[in-house]
């Protein structure tokens, strides 16, 4: 038996930016073009994960 188990070929997996099927040379996305839209929107402060304000009243 052979000692390297085959593994299940594993759904197609899509493109945050667009939905197209991702490519190897530039996975996650499916392209350059997607890949640097995504660095843009980081770069710009388009993806922001939402926190409390850190106002704390002095209490003394």
């Amino acid at each position: 038996m052979n000692d390297q188990a085959k593994k299940p070929a594993s759904a197609l997996k899509i493109c945050p930016i667009c939905g197209k099927p991702q490519s190897e040379a530039t996975r996650p996305f499916c392209s350059s073009r997607c890949r640097d839209v995504d660095l843009n929107r980081w770069l710009k402060g388009s993806y922001v994960i939402p926190g409390k304000d850190d106002d704390v009243d002095d209490v003394e």
